[in-house]
């Protein structure tokens, strides 16, 4: 990577590193519904207004039923599942989980046929287990019902967001970027905010929190999926994903410094051995000599929090 792409990369790190914590005041102030209901028309809505800006014409046709799954997995199912961990199990546990993605994505790459697994990629899957048991196993607080409902919420939406990926490969290569951001968001929103009658926002919000929301839809959503396509234009879908792998790091420390969050030794091995597990999964361990053959398509919408 150039020094320009090695600053997107790096302003992505720090922009989803922090994204945790920016959620878990969203989560607090609009509550987990309106924390994924408003976000996503945020996001879409301002897809949609950079769109007309820059004159560039968004192409449905044919492809809003794909778009709906996108939205329904990568965007909806994924959101909610952080939106109700990260309250309950802390944003650098829930970063740390949020890390297994492609773990999940290779599971589900085999089932629909469209990876093939290596050696190195089953040894990778091998670590990644061991790593998030690590990872669960030991954690600093007491192992609660409702901590267990978090890791569990958590890793669902792992599950949903490394389908949605697999979705994107698969059936939507002829779908741009824009589009499937706009169209995935548009979707998770009205998928979700008729449950807003069900769990309301839980009272009066005040500019700040406004403020937060604001940030984490135009910052961590719209700008950063906008950086990241280019990024994966430019550099290839394996080696921009990676930064999947340094956004935990930041997320760590940011919860330590600003909450006071703490991880065991053994959680701490644990999140390593997942970082380790999934750069074998995505090839960048061991580096591999000559060509690169990049998969289809870039890994959609599954990096943040």
């Amino acid at each position: 990577m150039n020094r320009p792409q090695l600053a997107i990369y790096g302003l992505l790190a720090l922009i989803w590193g922090f994204s945790f914590l920016l959620l878990l005041h969203v989560v607090q102030a609009f509550g987990w519904v309106g924390a994924v209901a408003i976000r996503s028309f945020v996001v879409s809505g301002a897809v949609g207004i950079a769109a007309l800006l820059t004159r560039r014409r968004l192409v449905f046709k044919g492809s809003w039923r794909l778009v709906a799954v996108l939205g329904a997995t990568t965007v909806a199912g994924q959101l909610v599942g952080l939106s109700l961990a990260t309250p309950r199990i802390g944003t650098a546990m829930t970063a740390l989980l949020v890390a297994t993605i492609p773990l999940f994505s290779l599971v589900i790459g085999l089932v629909l046929k469209v990876e093939h697994v290596s050696r190195t990629s089953r040894i990778g899957l091998a670590l990644g287990l061991v790593g998030t048991v690590l990872l669960v196993g030991f954690p600093a607080v007491p192992m609660t019902p409702d901590f267990l409902f978090g890791i569990g919420c958590s890793l669902a939406g792992c599950f949903f967001a490394a389908f949605g990926s697999n979705w994107a490969r698969w059936r939507m290569g002829h779908v741009g970027s824009w589009e499937q951001t706009a169209g995935a968001f548009l979707t998770a929103g009205l998928m979700t905010s008729p449950l807003l009658l069900v769990v309301p926002v839980p009272g009066p919000v005040n500019l700040e929190a406004i403020g937060y929301l604001v940030a984490l839809s135009l910052i961590c959503s719209a700008l950063a999926y906008t950086l990241y396509f280019k990024l994966v234009a430019e550099v290839g879908a394996t080696l921009a994903i990676s930064v999947e792998f340094v956004v935990p790091v930041v997320a760590v420390i940011v919860g330590a410094l600003v909450l006071g969050e703490k991880l065991t030794p053994p959680q701490l091995l644990g999140g390593a051995v997942i970082i380790a597990g999934c750069s074998l999964v995505v090839g960048l361990l061991p580096p591999r000599r000559g060509r690169r053959t990049e998969p289809e398509g870039a890994p959609a919408l599954a990096l943040e929090g």
